[in-house]
């Protein structure tokens, strides 16, 4: 009996113009390269325009995801976009992302689970699609993450950046039931909101009528990241009757290297299957998988037919895995 599953029809991405390196950072706060790169890994980041909001990323970044999947824009069945930086509270970045790309009335919303947003995205869009609902969804993580820093806090200002990344999913069906068919094998989400007061901002529109700023205990979500991370995908991993030596990539959240090359050595996977862009990207928050992604389709390293391991944390504390052939 044929299996319906989603497969990644196309990629995109897009980065703001303005680059904001470690040197430029040492000008404006009390740090120095050697210490970011020492504990995030970090040389430089994007930094959105004043004017420029978190849809016109996500669009961007959704119109270069179907320009290179051969559809139109009519082809699209919904809009699902992962942000925890919206233009405003409503409508919306979804809704502005239907109507600028010329996408048909349908199903479009936000997901919000910070980091992890991209990978509950996935699994939302995965669901709707399996359960036969619907064909086509454009998948989207954008965020303007320099909005909500405090550009005179050290240890959160240079870690976040802006920009957005995207993909097609499909329906397909196919006669395969192993692990080697293409598409979504399997999505693992988790929260846990006794730990949210250690990664959150001090805003919002119900508490303070404003968004706030970034304030994280960046011990302690390290140690979480690390156990979490590895947790989730080690039970991706089984759930799935595979080893890590069957995945051709791990595409983690790019928050910080030393949370990658830790997660990592506990799968005992070589750098060398992990995609890295955080050196140069910063943490994107939940633009940063879909970033990572685009980046090794477009440069070749990814290919089809290589599984994918993508893994998440973010502020909840929420975490994440999804397993792809791609």
């Amino acid at each position: 009996m044929p299996v319906i599953r989603s497969i990644i029809k196309s990629t995109g991405s897009y980065l703001p113009e303005k680059i904001l390196t470690n040197q430029e950072l040492e000008k404006m706060v009390d740090t120095s390269d050697e210490w970011i790169t020492q504990r995030s890994g970090i040389k430089q980041r994007h930094i959105a325009a004043e004017k420029e909001t978190t849809a016109d990323l996500a669009i961007k970044a959704g119109h270069l995801a179907l320009d290179r999947s051969g559809l139109s824009p009519q082809d699209i069945q919904g809009v699902i976009v992962a942000t925890t930086t919206p233009d405003q509270t409503f409508p919306a970045v979804a809704v502005k992302v239907q109507a600028a790309l010329g996408i048909p009335p349908g199903m479009a919303f936000d997901v919000q689970a910070v980091c992890t947003g991209f990978v509950y995205a996935l699994a939302t869009a995965n669901n709707f699609i399996t359960s036969g609902q619907f064909k086509r969804i454009l998948v989207i993580g954008a965020e303007k993450m320099s909005s909500v820093v405090d550009w005179n806090d050290r240890s959160t200002c240079v870690l976040f950046a802006d920009g957005a990344g995207a993909v097609i999913l499909e329906a397909q069906e196919s006669e395969d039931e192993s692990i080697h068919a293409r598409g979504v094998h399997s999505t693992h989400l988790y929260a846990n909101g006794r730990h949210a007061n250690l990664l959150y901002t001090d805003g919002g529109p119900s508490s303070t009528g404003q968004s706030g700023h970034i304030i994280m205990e960046g011990r302690e979500v390290f140690k979480h990241a690390v156990q979490c991370m590895a947790d989730v995908v080690a039970e991706a991993i089984e759930k799935n009757n595979i080893t890590p030596a069957d995945v051709d990539w791990l595409v983690p959240h790019q928050a910080n290297i030393r949370i990658i090359e830790s997660t990592a050595k506990k799968l005992g996977m070589s750098m060398d299957k992990v995609v890295v862009t955080v050196d140069h990207h910063g943490n994107t928050s939940a633009a940063s998988i879909p970033l990572a992604l685009d980046e090794a389709v477009s440069s070749g390293r990814i290919k089809k037919g290589d599984l994918l391991l993508l893994e998440a944390m973010g502020g909840g504390l929420t975490w994440g895995a999804a397993l792809i052939r791609f």
